[in-house]
């Protein structure tokens, strides 16, 4: 897993300075969609198979964990120095993206039945819609130079075609490795009789988040923090435009097991993230510190109302 996540942040970090492209860019597109790879297939798999709650429940806790546990594990490795672009433009469509979640998942709550709460192929089309929308802005802003490198290093540049071979290896020891992790966990999780949702809010958003945390550390132990974060922003708009988009548009949910607490505890953590960033520009070593006790909080909540 390490392994590919140091082959994947060395072939992405070359094929952007080989294409003049920001490392934050590469992140935001590039690895953000190789990393979230596992939660796409993870999802998609579960709502076909008639578990949402573990489909939602995997988006939901793997924001939740990139926020606060993989950026808070991070900085406290080493600080992020976060470009003032990133902050200003990018970091905004995660906060977008949790709202509009939120929204979507609101009509189970206030409507007069019970009947959980669901999220309907035409709400796939509206996260689908916003996630063009998203990289059509992402990548208008690399080709106007609006993007910030996050103040890295320029490095010697290799084969394009060698580059590439790293980002290909890097990305199928990851899902390769994420996924025999979630299979093993869920079926023990699943044999002790716990809940989809709770399930899909710490075991599988576990094991489908360790391409994001070892892509993360690693990334920012090399001094290149825009991939770091860029990883991260980009995985959580991923999850919810992409991904729940997708699975909504092919395979209509209706969720139980998340709740208002789980949804809010995603928005907060991302305004928490951007408070931190837009301070300093740097996520300090203590704000990781924070994040991290925040995410344990959060899961010692879960597993106290198990």
């Amino acid at each position: 897993m390490l392994r590919g996540a140091d082959w994947l942040t060395e072939g992405a970090a070359a094929l952007a300075r080989r294409m003049n492209v920001p490392e934050i860019v590469i992140g935001l597109t590039i690895v953000a969609a190789g990393t979230s790879a596992p939660e796409l297939f993870v999802s998609l798999v579960s709502a076909l198979k008639g578990t949402p709650d573990l489909a939602v429940g995997n988006v939901v806790g793997s924001n939740i964990m990139n926020t606060l546990l993989i950026v808070g594990v991070t900085a406290m490795v080493a600080p992020m120095t976060i470009a003032r672009a990133t902050v200003r433009k990018d970091m905004p469509f995660t906060v977008i993206a949790s709202v509009l979640l939120l929204v979507l998942m609101m009509d189970g709550w206030l409507s007069a039945h019970a009947g959980g709460n669901r999220l309907s192929r035409s709400d796939g089309f509206v996260l689908l819609a916003g996630f063009a929308v998203f990289m059509y802005y992402t990548l208008s802003l690399a080709r106007k130079g609006g993007v910030g490198s996050g103040g890295d290093t320029p490095q010697q540049q290799r084969s394009p075609w060698l580059s590439a071979t790293f980002v290909v290896l890097g990305l199928t020891c990851l899902v390769v490795g994420s996924n025999l992790f979630v299979s093993s966990a869920s079926a023990v999780a699943a044999a002790l009789g716990v809940s989809e949702g709770v399930i899909g809010l710490t075991i599988v958003a576990g094991g489908t988040s360790l391409p994001e945390l070892a892509t993360s550390v690693v990334a920012a132990r090399k001094g290149q923090s825009a991939l770091a974060i860029g990883n991260v922003i980009g995985s959580n708009v991923f999850n919810i435009l992409m991904i729940l988009g997708v699975t909504a548009a092919v395979c209509p949910m209706q969720v139980e097991g998340i709740t208002l607490v789980d949804l809010s505890v995603m928005l907060c953590s991302v305004l928490l993230l951007w408070a931190f960033s837009y301070t300093k520009l740097t996520v300090e070593r203590w704000e990781g510190g924070v994040l991290t006790a925040a995410y344990m909080a959060y899961f010692g909540w879960l597993l106290f109302n198990l």
